[in-house]
């Protein structure tokens, strides 16, 4: 019976007696805390879970009653709203921090296990951010006993705290710097030791002095072996316990025979075969290596994660509002929709509202990837997470908590990051059979060099377990997709699903909706024309549709000036116009038909001018004086988009439920040869689909509910930031800014990470082709093996790391 305990692989006390029945036989616990978690997870029925893991569990320890009493006020309506979406009268989701997490089986089993719970009704676990999504039924169970059956299964669950998160993370960090600088010193002081031995010609050391080296340097390993190399003895055995070989099995095997190869030389005063130095320095080199990967992975995820921690504690309740500008503390948890908020110049808004006083700009770039403020006024939206740039805003809250629009955002990434890429996939299952083959190697190469050179056989194998460990291999892949994931995140593209990248830069077609994604969705006025001066025209104009909610008037007013001169007797005309006197003369402004009635004469549209648009005229009784064409604008950078899409091979195509008319001139006027009017989301689906069937791979974007089915279709799809919520859940992508440029750096840093990721699976390809037979002919030592190992590993890292720099 083993002498670990079989949960959480603790050494088990002498004389306990915990037993645990697994699979017919009786395993050995070290405490009762985790025998009842065994017992648990095995008569839930989710015993693969000891099957399939890669590393012990963290001890587990009764609750005591003081945390279950604490658990029980997560219940709270008033304690939820911070991390708590509610969706209906019942629905509800929650953001969770997991403690004890240590391989991807530890996920399975909390996924499991709490799926089974009656009212749960849906929960994803990120493995890298260790955050999960619980959405369940308020009705039929409480968020506590959801936290109390995580609990019962040796984990723990609680609200998502980004401080909280950072500070175990900086916990983890320091341990690991702290085995790193063991092994360091130690690799210093037996390095001193070890080179006067290499350099001194044989007899020139005293024999006494020559041991007491040795032996030295044996003392100054100790530390090193014991201490910085035990996550490798820990996932090793986790690792063969489930009958699997990983990535630490090879190094495992090579510190321990190299050390205890060199014991055995030194007890028995083998000259030549004492490598203390090369288990020191291959520890230092791989874990070194592993702490800058670390970093390097927090570097290339930090755009990503830096969203969950842009929303403020506190914010400034304005209860008397408007009758007082007094302000008092409160929390960004305690906000409801109509409370008024002040926002202070260079204070982060707490929540999605409306500018109700002042006038100020707000920096979006984190959200939105512009970079340039952007200017608030009163009526005007803001959103949670910008930045009050200039002077103090009154805001009226819209949304807070889990109902903003960052809230969302967070709850994409979590999706996207809790999807593993096809090629992620592909790569460990390949770097999985690589490690069993590269045992095999090892073990070849010992029983060759047996019969050829004895004393060299052992060193040998070490050095070709060292040099092929397969860490570059496993990480050529993620690394590059999480660093191509974060810079598009910085730029206000935000990656929702694992195959995104990977299907957009192969992407052979790409499908756009027209209102709302290559135009603004929204009325606009284009053009003025006409004997009087535009600006007076637009004065005069707006003077009489003051007050108007008409799609028309609003476009008027948006471009009007703000000085408007004297109305008087304004008379509405519904299905017309508008008449009134301004500045002492009568005007009309309205329809060819309307103006025409009233001046007893001919007023037609000019078909020739903006065919797409609708013309409003401006008249006196002298004639029309002015002609307006309002129409739905086209967006400055969709033209550009089209023809750098072209530029790169794509075939481009306009589908509309528009009429044929402003379908056909917005194809013109951007070149898009392949274009449809009147179609239905029907239609929008069939033309995907055949597309499809002739084997091409479709991107397609748009906005709305109606092509919410045709973005789930296919391959790839981009919705748009300021669509509607159906679209954006549909996307694969969303362009969070609604700049149609960002689609055109998405696919060019796409095919860049695909570049990257082939450059990293050739290089570690390439170096284990080149080094495991140099190894395996005896030409490398085993410090020179750990060298290259590290070195390969940085190299891949380093290479996804230039897909985060910002070009120029």
């Amino acid at each position: 019976m083993s002498e670990n305990c079989f949960h959480c692989g603790l050494p088990v006390p002498p004389g306990a007696s915990y037993p645990i029945l697994y699979r017919q036989r009786e395993e050995p616990a070290c405490c009762a805390g985790c025998q009842a978690v065994a017992a648990t997870i095995i008569e839930s029925g989710l015993s693969d879970y000891y099957k399939h893991r890669t590393e012990g569990a963290a001890r587990a320890e009764a609750l005591p009653q003081a945390v279950l009493e604490q658990i029980k006020l997560y219940d709270s309506e008033e304690l939820q709203r911070s991390f708590v979406r509610v969706e209906n009268a019942n629905v509800r989701e929650a953001s969770l921090m997991l403690e004890g997490i240590t391989c991807a089986a530890c996920i399975w089993l909390n996924e499991q296990h709490i799926r089974r719970l009656p009212g749960v009704l849906g929960v994803d676990i990120n493995y890298s951010t260790q955050r999960a999504r619980v959405r369940w039924d308020n009705g039929r169970v409480q968020l506590s006993a959801i936290l109390e059956a995580v609990a019962a299964i040796g984990y723990r669950a609680h609200p998502y705290d980004a401080d909280r998160q950072e500070k175990l993370q900086q916990k983890e960090r320091k341990q690991a710097l702290t085995r790193l600088w063991v092994a360091g010193l130690s690799m210093m002081q037996v390095m001193m030791y070890a080179v006067p031995v290499y350099l001194a010609p044989d007899g020139d050391i005293a024999p006494d002095f020559l041991w007491l080296l040795h032996w030295s340097s044996f003392i100054l390993t100790l530390p090193v072996l014991l201490y910085s190399a035990l996550p490798f003895y820990r996932n090793t055995w986790r690792d063969l316990k489930t009958g699997r070989v990983g990535m630490d099995t090879p190094v495992s095997i090579g510190i321990l025979t190299a050390f205890i190869a060199s014991f055995w030389a030194l007890i028995h005063k083998v000259e030549h075969g004492i490598y203390f130095d090369s288990v020191s320095m291959f520890v230092f080199l791989l874990l070194g290596g592993r702490y800058l990967e670390s970093i390097a992975r927090r570097k290339a995820g930090a755009a990503s994660e830096s969203l969950v921690k842009l929303v403020p504690a506190f914010a400034h309740r304005l209860d008397g509002w408007p009758q007082s500008r007094d302000s008092r503390e409160a929390t960004v948890a305690s906000l409801n929709p109509g409370d008024a908020i002040l926002v202070k110049p260079g204070e982060t808004i707490p929540a999605d509202g409306v500018v109700l006083d002042g006038h100020s700009a707000s920096n979006e770039s984190l959200l939105t990837g512009e970079s340039r403020p952007i200017a608030k006024a009163p009526g005007d939206a803001v959103i949670a997470g910008s930045v009050n740039a200039a002077s103090p805003l009154v805001l009226r809250v819209e949304q807070a908590g889990q109902s903003t629009r960052l809230a969302g955002i967070v709850r994409l990434l979590d999706q996207a990051l809790a999807e593993k890429p096809r090629l992620a996939v592909l790569a460990d299952r390949f770097a999985s059979g690589f490690v069993a083959l590269l045992l095999l190697a090892a073990a070849g190469s010992y029983l060759a060099w047996h019969f050829i050179d004895p004393d060299r056989a052992l060193w040998i194998m070490v050095a070709v377990l060292v040099i092929s460990c397969p860490c570059a291999l496993s990480l050529a892949t993620p690394a590059a997709l999480t660093a191509a994931s974060g810079r598009l995140a910085s730029l206000g593209v935000l990656t929702t699903r694992g195959h995104a990248l990977e299907t957009l830069a192969k992407a052979d077609d790409a499908v756009f909706d027209k209102t709302g994604t290559l135009t603004h969705g929204q009325m606009r006025l284009l053009e003025t024309r006409g004997p009087l001066d535009a600006q007076a025209a637009l004065a005069i104009a707006a003077a009489l549709e003051q007050g108007s909610e008409h799609p028309l008037a609003q476009a008027i007013l948006a471009a009007a000036p703000a000085d408007k001169p004297q109305t008087g007797e304004l008379r509405n005309h519904p299905g017309g116009g508008v008449a009134g006197i301004v500045d002492g003369r009568e005007w009309r402004l309205g329809s060819a038909p309307f103006i025409a009635a009233w001046l007893g004469r001919e007023a037609d549209e000019d078909a020739e001018w903006q065919p797409d648009c609708s013309q409003v005229l401006l008249a006196d009784a002298g004639g029309v004086q002015a002609r307006f064409a309002i129409g739905d604008a086209c967006r400055d950078d969709a033209a550009a988009l089209v023809a750098e899409l072209s530029r790169r091979g794509l075939a481009v195509h306009l589908l509309s439920g528009d009429g044929e008319g402003p379908v056909a001139g917005l194809a013109a006027r951007l070149g898009i040869k392949q274009w449809r009017s009147r179609a239905t989301p029907e239609d929008k689906l069939a033309y995907v689909a055949a597309l499809q069937a002739k084997g091409r791979r479709v991107l397609m974007v748009g906005d709305g509910v109606n092509d919410a089915p045709v973005l789930a279709r296919a391959d790839v799809s981009i919705a748009m930031g300021g669509g509607t919520d159906v679209a954006r859940a549909s996307g694969d992508m969303v362009l969070m800014g609604d700049r149609l440029g960002l689609i055109g750096d998405a696919q060019r840093i796409s095919r860049r990470a695909l570049a990257v990721i082939r450059q990293n699976l050739i290089w570690a390809a390439g170096y284990n082709v080149v080094a495991l037979p140099l190894a395996m002919l005896g030409h490398v030592t085993p410090w020179l093996a750990s060298l290259g190992m590290a070195l390969s590993s940085l190299l891949v890292v380093g290479n996804a790391l230039r897909l985060v720099k910002r070009k120029p």
